[in-house]
């Protein structure tokens, strides 16, 4: 079975920001985010580099397996980390984080299945036109304070350190790939966004414009996120199955 898709996309520098370091790759099957890291060498190209490199590895109308979706995911890493010399170290490395969903087929079930991954602290949420649900989990060093109760979600907010990321493609020769299975008869809508979105507004104000069923989603956010100060680069894509359709 094919999984029709409906895509709402949008990219914003916002109102900050000089560059958008943010790229996205919005073709059935893979919806991803990248975010290049903030303040970090060539930050706009790894972001580039990692959906240029998923783009080729898992061409637009084919379904991969999720053993296939980490290869193209490990050859990403290999291509971003390319963009460094062996001798950077730190801020001077090019890197990104990339996050979304794929549509995959799993042939032990003899089913196609959505795919979520994660690396570094762009999201994925799901939306059943009642709820949004955090799907991923951030991989930063403020979400490890979090985790170890050190510190409130309200202190997380203005942290000093709520910039800095643990996990990203291009950091090391190897990165770990967060992953989760979601069986495609659960239709939900998909929320993949940069950090740039979820730093200006809350899940609530996202759940209440998501709510409103505006006619580019995608648009509508990434606009609040911007008006709410657009500190960082915003990107924002909103995946509907066509059985999640009202």
């Amino acid at each position: 079975m094919t999984s029709r898709v409906e895509v709402s996309a949008r990219s914003d520098t916002g109102a900050v920001r000089q560059v958008n370091e943010d790229s996205y790759l919005a073709e059935d099957p893979v919806f991803v985010v990248a975010d290049g890291m903030g303040g970090h060498a060539r930050g706009d190209v790894a972001s580039r580099t990692a959906v240029e490199s998923l783009a080729r590895t898992i061409p637009a109308g084919t379904t991969p397996t999720p053993d296939e979706v980490i290869t193209a995911i490990d050859e990403a890493n290999a291509a971003v980390r390319a963009l460094s010399d062996a001798e950077e170290t730190g801020a001077a490395v090019a890197g990104t984080t990339l996050t979304g969903v794929v549509r995959v087929r799993v042939p032990e079930r003899a089913a196609e299945e959505w795919m979520v991954v994660n690396i570094g602290d762009s999201r994925v949420y799901s939306w059943d036109e009642r709820a949004l649900t955090q799907l991923t989990a951030d991989h930063s060093a403020v979400q490890e304070l979090l985790d170890a109760g050190l510190i409130t979600p309200e202190q997380a907010a203005v942290h000093p350190e709520r910039n800095v990321i643990t996990r990203a493609l291009g950091a090391e020769d190897f990165v770990d790939t967060d992953s989760l299975l979601i069986p495609l008869d659960q239709a939900r809508t998909f929320l993949v966004c940069s950090d740039g979105l979820t730093r200006e507004l809350s899940d609530e104000t996202i759940a209440e414009i998501l709510a409103g069923d505006p006619a580019d989603p995608a648009g509508v956010l990434v606009e609040a996120a911007v008006a709410a100060g657009g500190h960082d680069n915003v990107t924002v894509l909103v995946v509907r199955p066509a059985a999640a359709r009202s």
